[in-house]
């Protein structure tokens, strides 16, 4: 028998990729119908949400386009990847800069951005993913790309020999490399600087307060959110009467109910039913969660 569908939000540890952790998940949960919804580098920790057996077809319409991150930055030390897993290539004595020019520096990496993606990034150049073309021993040089910071909060200094390290908030659109942040504010302080550790703490709706470890989903290996609950944290919902239920069921329109963007509908006992969009008066499937001919 096929477990149920829904959402897991796991803390994911060190060390491993966000494909390793699906890995983990489909021995635990016994199915190989586990995906993720964006990716953490290996050093990263914390968010990372993967849909469980029908919710992997709902990832990709998920309101995931907000992120938030806890991090430190090492300023004094240039690397390679603009995090501590790349080779330094620069150093120059940071020990000393002051809290004030710090914050001053983080200023204009505020807001409405335009970022150069870090060389090693999942970016495809010519169909060809930029860290494998680094790896290969090219040099890659990204096109900058609007993101938006909305929050980069500077919570601790902390002096050592010849860095400064500085533990940070940031808050942002999807999109935007934390490694570049910590790249960009180095520069800037004209000392360099990269990432040593990061912690996303939130993505869109679903956070640390809800997250699990792998060690407790092996104690307890279940979803974190339902179909419904899914639905419900992550769009505007609208419930279905029986007559309705029954025609999105076979993926036909309803009429509209004046929901912009992309919305969920729910059936009289709180079932999800489908992912809709308002166009020309009738609010058409997206994708149907409950189809007549489901098993």
């Amino acid at each position: 028998m096929s477990p149920p569908s829904g959402l897991v939000v796991v803390d994911k540890p060190g060390g491993l990729t966000s494909h390793d952790v699906v890995g983990r998940l489909r021995r635990l949960l016994g199915t190989r119908k586990i995906g993720h919804a964006g990716t953490l580098d290996p050093m990263a920790t914390g968010v990372l949400v993967l849909g469980v057996e029908r919710a992997t077809r709902l990832l990709g319409h998920l309101a995931l386009d907000t992120k938030a991150y806890a991090a430190t930055i090492r300023l004094g030390v240039a690397t390679s990847t603009d995090d501590a897993e790349g080779e330094v290539t620069a150093t120059r004595d940071a020990g000393g800069v002051e809290e004030a020019a710090v914050r001053a520096g983080m200023v204009p990496l505020t807001g409405a951005i335009e970022q150069v993606p870090s060389a090693v990034s999942a970016i495809k150049v010519d169909g060809k993913r930029a860290y494998q073309r680094v790896r290969d021993g090219e040099q890659v040089r990204l096109a900058a790309r609007p993101v938006t910071v909305s929050e980069f909060t500077l919570d601790a200094v902390r002096r050592g020999p010849g860095y400064t390290d500085l533990d940070v908030r940031v808050e942002c659109s999807s999109g935007t490399y934390i490694r570049a942040l910590a790249r960009d504010l180095g520069a800037g302080l004209d000392v360099g600087g990269h990432l040593t550790a990061l912690r996303r703490t939130r993505v869109g709706p679903f956070a640390l307060d809800t997250a699990r470890t792998l060690d407790e989903l092996a104690e307890r290996p279940e979803l974190t959110h339902d179909l419904a609950a899914a639905v419900t944290a992550a769009f505007q919902v609208r419930t279905a009467d029986p007559d309705e239920a029954e025609a999105l069921s076979h993926g036909r329109a309803l009429t509209a109910a004046g929901i912009s963007g992309v919305y969920a509908v729910t059936g009289p006992d709180g079932r999800a039913l489908a992912l809709v969009s308002e166009v020309d008066g009738r609010a058409r499937p997206v994708l149907v969660l409950a189809p007549a001919n489901a098993t």
